[in-house]
């Protein structure tokens, strides 16, 4: 009898897998699209030049990060990776 444990029968369910990553893929370029648009704007707007616009990129691209990592998280919960065989 295996340990409650040991990934011992189970199975992956490739169609949660698709489902979350063509979500991910999907949800991602709108969140990152986002996250360079308003990174312009912003910039323009307040005048903050080529190194203003850099430096919101890079803060719009961690809350992005922070935005994926728990839509991935969470659709993990809903659509498990894997299931009993």
């Amino acid at each position: 009898m295996a340990a409650s444990g040991t990934s011992t029968g189970r199975r992956i369910v490739w169609l949660n897998v698709i489902t979350v990553i063509s979500a991910a893929i999907l949800i991602g370029a709108e969140v990152f699209g986002a996250a360079f648009a308003g990174s312009w704007a912003l910039a323009t707007l307040f005048d903050l030049g080529s190194t203003g616009q850099r430096i919101l990129d890079g803060l719009f691209v961690l809350v992005g990060i922070a935005v994926m990592a728990q839509f991935i998280r969470n659709a993990h919960r809903i659509e498990p990776f894997t299931a009993r065989s």
